[in-house]
């Protein structure tokens, strides 16, 4: 019965988030003057700068790559 009442709880904690984020978050933003827009542009360039860092990431990675086989090669 505790693992009943452990995923009981963490059902209404997600059910809580998801109300949150659909019914209260937009509310809040509007009565701090932000419009949708706004927002939409900030989360475009967190998308933007999120795949740069990831496009950084893959260069190094096949970069360390190439080091590797070179260095084991020569070794």
């Amino acid at each position: 019965m505790k693992e009943a009442s452990n995923i009981g709880r963490v059902v209404i904690a997600i059910l809580l988030a998801m109300f949150v984020i659909v019914f209260i978050l937009p509310l809040v933003l509007k009565a701090l003057g932000l419009t949708f827009g706004i927002a939409g542009f900030l989360i475009g360039i967190l998308v933007w700068l999120a795949l740069k860092l990831i496009y950084l990431a893959i260069i190094l990675a096949i970069i360390y790559l190439i080091m590797v086989v070179i260095r084991a090669v020569l070794k």
